[in-house]
């Protein structure tokens, strides 16, 4: 049925980093996306590039946002869209005449969706930042460090991709929803920021109640619990512990040959420190492989710390067939994996701009009204 997306046209003006995750994601589950792509970025000689993961599922149609045809062009891909999205700061896309106004006004089923780092109002709303900045002002990474230490800077994962690309897709999905229901669009205003603390809002609850504190590495998520940690192996390789519950703990214990009557209750945080030593003491005296053969497919809440060329041969990973066999780079199936109508990778654009002329035909327009737009360079 080609994904529970079937069906559903979505208009991307390109954009960087979060907002084509959500594409992805969308096209994963059988949207037909199409990238609208500035003219600048269309290469001097045209020929294929090699898959691109980031890029897949997408058609790719190169417009001039800077002439009024170039606009009126992208506005009539509209009319037959179900979903719009862009990532640009607060008004300009309002200034270029693609604003949910202009965008609404000519079809008013669609599902605007806008992907920016602060949001469209509030006081930063108008500055530059990127994912680091958005989990800053959250207390996300204040929480994360060594003892002692100063907050770590996390991968982007977490503000642009989770907190930024899937928030937006989701909003998406549930616009849609109802817009079937209703019959009329919305739009979204989808803040990075506001995706992070929604993230984030366990640990707020934890806060006050008392369950969290300010200060790194004491706390039972951060590094402070002897049985939620990493630790190292003998041959200088990590592995991941996290036997929270008292059963999972106990045969934690006994894997390790270590005796509960000699240590304190687990949820003694005093003593953690003095655990945790004995703990690492004892993984320290085998290699992370070892240590794998002894825990893994056990009960002990046990993993080991792989890097990503590591992961990519990992059992079980490939064992759920995460990776596709055969990409030329770590390619991820469509997921979530569903049971019906499961969603399936396409491949991406030749180049950028290559689906022009098969889009606009598609979309109604001309042969002779392509040419002409062609001629005022107002497409590519």
């Amino acid at each position: 049925m080609g994904g529970p997306l079937h069906g559903v046209r979505v208009i991307e003006l390109a954009g960087l980093g979060a907002l084509p995750f959500a594409s992805l994601k969308l096209a994963d589950m059988g949207a037909e996306v199409i990238r609208v792509d500035r003219l600048s970025d269309v290469p001097a000689n045209p020929e294929p590039q090699p898959h691109n993961f980031w890029e897949r599922g997408r058609r790719s149609v190169a417009v001039d946002l800077k002439l009024p045809s170039g606009i009126e062009t992208v506005l009539r891909l509209v009319d037959r869209a179900d979903v719009f999205l862009e990532s640009f700061r607060p008004g300009v896309v309002e200034r270029l005449g693609v604003g949910p106004d202009q965008v609404l006004g000519r079809n008013e089923r669609i599902v605007y969706g806008r992907l920016t780092g602060w949001g469209q109002k509030g006081p930063l709303s108008h500055s530059a930042g990127h994912s680091l900045n958005y989990e800053a002002i959250t207390g996300v990474i204040r929480a994360i460090g060594p003892r002692g230490g100063p907050p770590v800077p996390l991968l982007n994962v977490l503000g642009d991709f989770a907190g930024g690309g899937l928030q937006l897709a989701y909003g998406v999905v549930c616009a849609l929803l109802e817009a079937k229901m209703s019959g009329k669009g919305q739009v979204i205003d989808a803040a990075m920021v506001d995706g992070v603390m929604s993230l984030a809002a366990p640990f707020y609850a934890m806060h006050d109640s008392g369950m969290h504190t300010d200060t790194l590495g004491e706390n039972l998520f951060d590094g402070g619990a002897p049985f939620y940690n990493v630790y190292e192996t003998k041959d200088g390789k990590y592995v991941s512990v996290a036997p929270i519950e008292a059963h999972f703990w106990a045969l934690f214990l006994d894997k390790l040959g270590l005796d509960p009557a000699e240590l304190p209750d687990q949820y003694d945080q005093t003593r953690w420190p003095e655990v945790r030593e004995k703990i690492a003491a004892v993984l320290k005296g085998r290699t992370r492989d070892e240590w794998c053969a002894a825990l893994e497919g056990t009960d002990a809440c046990f993993a080991p710390v792989l890097s990503f060329s590591e992961a990519r041969e990992y059992a079980h990973h490939r064992a759920r067939g995460v990776f596709l066999e055969g990409a030329a780079m770590p390619e991820m199936v469509a997921t979530p994996l569903l049971s019906r109508t499961p969603g399936e990778p396409a491949t991406s654009a030749a180049w950028v701009g290559a689906d022009t002329d098969a889009v606009l035909s598609e979309s109604g327009f001309a042969p002779g009204e392509i040419v002409s737009l062609r001629a005022e360079k107002a497409i590519a």
